[in-house]
């Protein structure tokens, strides 16, 4: 059986210069039937207006991935690593024992839109490390590319917990399947375009969650997915 999460049903939070639709709690967001799905805790869509960012602050024992779909996000952290994540690119950031961070977008003209998501590790006290890799769009049209896994399986990032992340771009009549094992459920986020989800249209925003039924993506509208895999 599915269930199906609407867009406009997820908390917003609108900063002025961040504009957030949280799919699960968070901050002031609170909605005690939607805490997360299995260790995925946050799917955070974020816009970030120019010259706009996130100042210094801290994390632990938390595996955040992001994944940007417009525009560049420069990231500064306490162990000294900075860089910049633009379109394509999947950064892990594995919080462990404790690190200080901050992301800007330093653009004067142009927002970033991107995805930040939150899994709850299942090791803690761990050496914060961060890991980037670009996955190419052909990597990922037509099929389910592996972007975060527990062993850095097909170079996918490596995180501490027990889920798999793929990324998926379906033009329209391109189609995907996916066995959710026994035991395990499946989340599907529609990051932009929009899809079919077992037959069900589902567009920008928009999610659905498996416990064990197989899963079939259709395209409809250029569709850029993300399915998390989860014990």
């Amino acid at each position: 059986m599915l269930t199906f999460r609407k867009a406009d049903e997820r908390g917003l939070a609108d900063h002025g210069w961040l504009r957030s639709r949280h799919t699960f709690s968070f901050a002031d967001y609170y909605d005690p039937s939607h805490m997360g799905f299995r260790a995925l805790r946050v799917i955070n869509d974020d816009t970030v207006a120019p010259g706009g960012g996130f100042g210094t602050h801290p994390h632990r024992d938390m595996e955040i991935v992001s994944y940007v779909l417009e525009g560049a996000l420069a990231h500064k952290d306490s162990t000294g690593t900075s860089g910049t994540i633009r379109p394509g690119d999947v950064q892990r950031m594995s919080a462990g024992r404790g690190v200080l961070h901050s992301e800007h977008n330093a653009s004067k003209s142009e927002s970033v839109h991107f995805l930040q998501i939150w899994i709850m590790p299942n090791a803690h006290g761990v050496t914060p490390t961060y890991e980037q890799k670009t996955f190419a769009d052909d990597e990922k049209r037509g099929k389910l590319r592996l972007v975060a896994s527990p062993d850095g399986a097909d170079g996918s990032v490596t995180i501490h917990a027990d889920a798999r992340v793929y990324a998926t771009l379906l033009d329209a009549g391109a189609r995907v399947e996916h066995a959710v094992a026994k035991g395990r459920g499946a989340w599907v986020h529609v990051a932009r375009g929009s899809v079919k989800v077992n037959g069900e249209t589902l567009r920008a925003g928009d999610a659905a969650s498996s416990e064990g039924d197989a899963l079939v993506l259709e395209g409809v509208d250029r569709g850029e997915v993300l399915l998390f895999d989860l014990a």
